[in-house]
């Protein structure tokens, strides 16, 4: 297929595939065994005389000595009822086997996406939209195992049943085979020429439509204060009026396109009986009851196999975007791997930054250039300059978070290179401007990434009284366990900032940045967490503070302050 479907599925998980395949292709076959055993019954039901004038079903009715005709109809009709049941409890296992598969692919895609984008790093998200990542992780990889793979397996399964069945149709009469051909292919290709380009089409919309609803919905939370001030949210409302318009619309038209098969089948089948009716005019005797019965029963049950095939490869085109994406990602490429170690670097010494450059990948001129700065343990560190002059490029160089162009940034004699980044973001620990805090509790917020039932309590202590947080604490009816509401909007700038200040303590950090920490404070509060740093300070000599701040009254606590000359 010229959109490589099978060529982007893991190769984990081909193996696998091939007995999927397999379960598809016995499924197909126990459909059918399932129908030919009908045949017995309806030959029975239209000439009672045939269990004497068959040889196989006379050699069965002696080898079993059945000595009553009735008893013997009772047999067959009870055996096939159990072959049946049969067949069907081997299908649902064969069908649970199948669905295993779909999801655990899902969870393989899903995984593998939500890992690579956060490997790619600081620099990659901050160029990307997040609605489209977000909806690619948790919506497209969704979309591609039950809207391409699990319509692919049913037109596989319909397909295999469909040749089967017309095989045997051939065998017992050329004729009643080939209207079933003239009947159902057709309706199936006037299906697939009136609809293909539309539903390419459908899918493509839908998906630009849904990221703008998405990125919409996310801003209105996220920028509620400011949407409610310039009075905008009129103008997202209408934004998201207009993607959800678009959605729905497209959901309207592909809901009518999805009723089309089974109509494209009913009036075929309509016309088969017609014709069948006419062929036979004239013609008495049970034998000519008993075609017309075989090729009824066989066009009732093509025809919902011939309409989920035409409804499965609807959904394959409507949902054939996923496909690239998946593609694009080169899934077998990314690495799982995610460093997860605990082991902290050694800081014994100093932090030195030699000669180092960086220019974003899209950037005409370098942000920083040749700078060279030599940070001593226990040193507290201040760094200014006006906006745009590369002071928080530089956090995220000596984060680790960005790599330079030129240069090199060692921490002792070890230089920092991805390899060795987990380790050193071990001793460190990183407040923001506005600090990252989860829709948990205080407790969750200041262990952040620490299970519950692995947090000292102790150490957790010793963080909040040493970020002056006790007071505030304790005035809590739920304490610690209190939830801190989305994104912290239940707390205070200063009580914000402490938190993050707790959070760094708690994981015992060596090395403090902050950044641009106390800008949005007011002048009390900035003092405030200003003392909490001296304090901090005075307590762990060895303590490696680096501050960056616009407010000369923000570095009041520093030894030295380097100034940032923004390029021109």
């Amino acid at each position: 297929m010229k959109h490589g479907i099978l060529d982007i599925i893991p190769r984990s998980f081909r193996k696998r595939s091939l007995w999927v395949a397999l379960t598809i292709f016995i499924r197909a076959l126990l459909n059918f065994v399932g129908l030919a055993m009908l045949v017995p019954v309806l030959v029975l039901i239209l000439d009672t005389d045939a269990i004497h004038e068959s040889s196989r079903l006379q050699w069965i009715y002696e080898v079993l000595g059945f000595t009553s005709d009735e008893w013997f109809v009772v047999a067959v009709c009870a055996a096939v009822v159990g072959v049946i049941v049969l067949k069907c409890l081997i299908n649902l296992g064969l069908y649970t086997a199948e669905r295993n598969f779909i999801y655990d692919l899902y969870r393989f895609l899903s995984r593998r996406l939500y890992i690579d984008y956060h490997n790619r790093g600081l620099s990659f998200i901050k160029s990307s939209n997040s609605s489209l990542l977000t909806r690619n992780v948790n919506v497209v990889c969704l979309t591609f195992v039950i809207g391409v793979l699990r319509p692919l397996a049913s037109i596989a399964s319909e397909i295999m049943l469909f040749l089967l069945l017309f095989v045997a149709l051939a065998c017992y009469n050329i004729v009643a085979a080939l209207l079933v051909i003239a009947i159902f292919i057709p309706a199936a290709w006037l299906y697939i020429t009136m609809v293909r380009q539309k539903l390419n089409n459908y899918g493509d919309i839908e998906n630009k439509a849904q990221r703008a609803k998405m990125r919409s919905v996310i801003d209105t939370y996220r920028g509620y204060s400011d949407l409610e001030v310039c009075n905008a949210f009129p103008s997202m409302l209408r934004r998201f009026d207009e993607s959800m318009n678009e959605v729905v619309s497209v959901r309207l038209k592909n809901a009518t396109i999805s009723t089309l098969p089974q109509m494209f089948t009913e009036i075929g089948l309509a016309l088969g009986l017609v014709v069948m009716v006419l062929l036979n005019l004239g013609f008495e005797g049970s034998s000519i009851k008993i075609l017309f019965g075989i090729f009824a029963i066989a066009a009732l049950r093509l025809m919902p196999s011939v309409r989920s095939i035409m409804s499965a490869w609807a959904s394959l085109r409507y949902n054939r975007y996923t496909i690239d994406i998946i593609r694009d990602a080169h899934i077998d490429d990314i690495d799982p791997s995610i460093d997860d170690t605990t082991e902290r670097m050694r800081f014994e010494r100093e932090i030195r930054i030699d000669n180092i450059s960086f220019r974003f990948d899209d950037g005409e001129q370098d942000v920083i250039s040749d700078l060279s700065l030599g940070i001593r343990k226990g040193e507290r560190v201040g760094i200014r300059g006006r906006s745009g002059a590369g002071k928080t490029t530089l956090f995220n160089l000596m984060l680790g978070f960005f790599e330079p162009s030129n240069g090199a940034i060692y921490v002792d004699d070890e230089q920092l290179c991805p390899e060795n980044r987990r380790r050193w973001l071990n001793i460190v620990g990183y407040v923001s401007q506005n600090v990252f805090l989860t829709d948990g509790t205080l407790l969750e917020n200041i262990a952040l990434g620490v299970p519950s039932e692995h947090i000292d309590r102790d150490r957790l202590d010793k963080a909040i009284d040493m970020a002056d947080l006790r007071e505030f604490i304790d005035s809590l009816p739920q304490g610690v366990d209190t939830p801190a509401g989305e994104c912290g909007n239940r707390l205070s700038g200063g009580q914000r900032q402490r938190i993050g200040i707790a959070r760094a303590l708690y994981k015992e950090a060596e090395i403090l940045f902050f950044d641009e920490a106390t800008s949005s404070l007011d002048n009390d509060t900035e003092q405030n967490i200003n003392n909490a740093i001296e304090q901090l300070s005075k307590h762990n000599k060895e303590l490696t503070i680096i501050v960056i701040a616009h407010r000369e009254s923000s570095l009041d606590c520093c030894d030295r302050i380097l100034t940032l000359e923004a390029n021109e």
